[in-house]
């Protein structure tokens, strides 16, 4: 362990301002870390070559990483966790990799994920499985969960994620970090993609505090030219959120899912503790779910859109590499969607998105009763790695499996557009880390920043680290 790995982006950049430490000491503290930790977590799939940090932004000369999907890095390998992108080099970079820039961060690196980002285990068969820093044994979640294993073992203090359906807020959850979904269109896609899958699709990042989060939304939200709509601007910088008073928040709060699965009591009972502590500070809380989450017209919804998503991934890297995927190139579980979405016509996505959208309205007026919503981020604990993989006889294992965690709408977030986070709150029998989930108002992550930095305050989590970095070690907190 060196001196910056547990500090947060904030600190490290600190030391940097005050001149402390030279930039290039942070990089170079953080290289050595990757050296010595990446090879068992397999959390960093593709190295980049440090550029210099750029000055004036908030983060100047903090290590950071990327996830190994949508973002773009010109002159750098991109995949998607596919061994048929497996060849594919960006020529060209995505807004965010250049407002990251800006904000002063380094790249050094892409992280692990899922073919596609259409699994919540990080396991391709390109690179295989990232490793949770809690038990190596153990799924990060997914998509984002090389990041997140990244970002929990203190390689780097914050690290790109983004989530089509819980891929940030899953990941966090399992590993122990902050995890926020802005709000549809706050952060852009472009100049590739303007509004991807309706804006189901958000970008953010993994961070271990709530400020790191809040400072670079700051520095990366805001509309590229020609986005086809934007988020509401916020009254004022999310890092001033950051500690301020959250007033008396309408609180609902449920445990039990809409289905029959079974909730892992430690998870059930975080959520139950952080209820009374939200009362005993000052929130009215009450037993709730938001409206139109049990209407027959959110599932079919749901399946119409995520299986012509899933088609569209196929047709989009068919013309942009100039051929189809060779025997072998694809998973059984990608394959499968991939020929579920075949027959989805355009028609049939349209009336999703209306499906979706009706649901859309319906959570907008319950959000006129209650400022936010919460309940567990997954049902359980991370599974041990293959329980959530698809095989050649039975493609949609993982599919199935994953129900056993995934029983709580994290979809109705980037359904919606609403911003959601993943908050760490304690540790289950066997000191793997428990996470809450808080859905939003669309448009306000203000609430969530102050009420995530509330939590903090009086339950930190940043404290606790992994101790179990290396192999054969027994998961615990430290």
């Amino acid at each position: 362990m060196d001196d910056y790995q547990w500090l947060d982006a904030t600190a490290q950049a600190e030391l940097v301002r005050r001149r402390e430490v030279r930039p290039g000491e942070l990089v170079e503290a953080a290289l050595a870390r990757i050296e010595r930790l990446n090879p068992e977590l397999n959390a960093i799939v593709t190295a980049i070559e440090p550029r210099p940090a750029q000055p004036g932004g908030p983060f100047p000369g903090v290590p950071f990483l990327v996830k190994d999907l949508m973002i773009e890095v010109a002159g750098t390998r991109f995949t998607g966790g596919s061994r048929w992108l497996a060849g594919t080099v960006s020529t060209s970079d995505q807004e965010l990799a250049l407002r990251h820039r800006r904000a002063g961060l380094v790249t050094l690196g892409k992280t692990n994920t899922c073919e596609f980002g259409l699994s919540p285990t990080v396991e391709p068969a390109l690179f295989g499985p990232a490793r949770n820093p809690w038990d190596p044994g153990r799924s990060t979640g997914g998509s984002s969960g090389g990041s997140a294993a990244a970002v929990a073992a203190g390689l780097v203090p914050m690290a790109h994620a983004n989530d089509l359906g819980g891929s940030i807020r899953y990941p966090a959850a399992w590993c122990g970090l902050f995890g926020l979904k802005p709000t549809r269109a706050r952060v852009p896609s472009g100049p590739e993609f303007g509004d991807l899958i309706s804006g189901l699709l958000c970008e953010h990042v993994l961070t271990r505090s709530v400020r790191d989060s809040a400072a670079l939304l700051d520095a990366v939200s805001g509309p590229c030219l020609g986005d086809p709509y934007w988020a509401p601007p916020p009254a004022r910088p999310f890092r001033v959120e950051v500690g301020a008073p959250p007033g008396r928040l309408r609180i609902a709060v449920s445990t039990q899912p809409r289905g029959e699965q079974h909730v892992d009591p430690a998870w059930a009972s975080a959520v139950k503790d952080a209820a009374a502590l939200l009362e005993q500070v000052g929130h009215t809380v009450d037993e709730a779910v938001p409206d139109g989450l049990g209407d027959p017209e959110y599932e079919q919804g749901m399946g119409l859109v995520f299986q012509a998503a899933s088609r569209w991934i196929y047709e989009y890297w068919c013309r942009r590499i100039g051929r189809p995927p060779a025997e072998g190139e694809i998973e059984p579980q990608t394959r499968a969607f991939f020929e579920h979405g075949r027959a989805v016509s355009g028609a049939d996505y349209l009336f999703g998105l209306e499906l979706l959208q009706r649901v859309g309205r319906k959570v907008a007026a319950w959000f006129e009763t209650y400022d936010v919503w919460i309940t567990p981020t997954l049902g359980a604990g991370p599974p041990p790695l293959g329980e959530l993989v698809g095989t050649e006889s039975d493609p949609l294992r993982g599919n199935r499996n994953a129900g056993e965690y995934l029983m709580f709408d994290g979809e109705l977030a980037n359904v919606t557009g609403n911003p959601a986070m993943s908050v760490p709150f304690g540790f289950d029998g066997g000191g793997l880390p428990i996470g809450i989930h808080v859905l939003g108002r669309f448009g306000d992550e203000a609430t969530l920043f102050r009420l995530a930095a509330q939590l903090e305050s009086v339950k930190p989590w940043a404290e606790h680290h992994p101790a179990s970095q290396m192999a054969g070690s027994t998961p615990r907190a430290s």
